[in-house]
C-alpha cells in the first residue's frame, strides 16, 4: 500500500472537526506553493506577457476598470 493510500484510509476515519482542520491546512499549503510558484514565474519574466498585454489595452484604450 502506498503513503497516499494510507493518508486516504486515516482521513477517511477522522471526526468531522479533524477533517475540516485538515481541509484548510491543505488549502493553506496549496495556497502557499502558488504564491511561490506566481513568485518565481514573475522574476524568471514567465509572466511579463500580461504586463504587455495591459499596456497595448490601455494604449489602445480598451483596458477595463475592475
Amino acid at each position: 500500500m502506498s503513503k497516499v493510500d494510507e493518508l486516504k484510509t486515516e482521513i477517511e476515519q477522522l471526526p468531522r472537526e479533524e477533517f475540516s482542520k485538515l481541509i484548510r491546512w491543505l488549502s493553506e499549503k496549496e495556497w502557499e506553493r502558488w504564491d511561490k510558484e506566481i513568485e518565481a514565474d514573475s522574476e524568471t519574466g514567465k509572466l511579463d506577457f500580461l504586463v504587455r498585454e495591459a499596456i497595448d489595452a490601455k494604449a489602445k484604450g480598451s483596458l477595463k476598470d475592475l
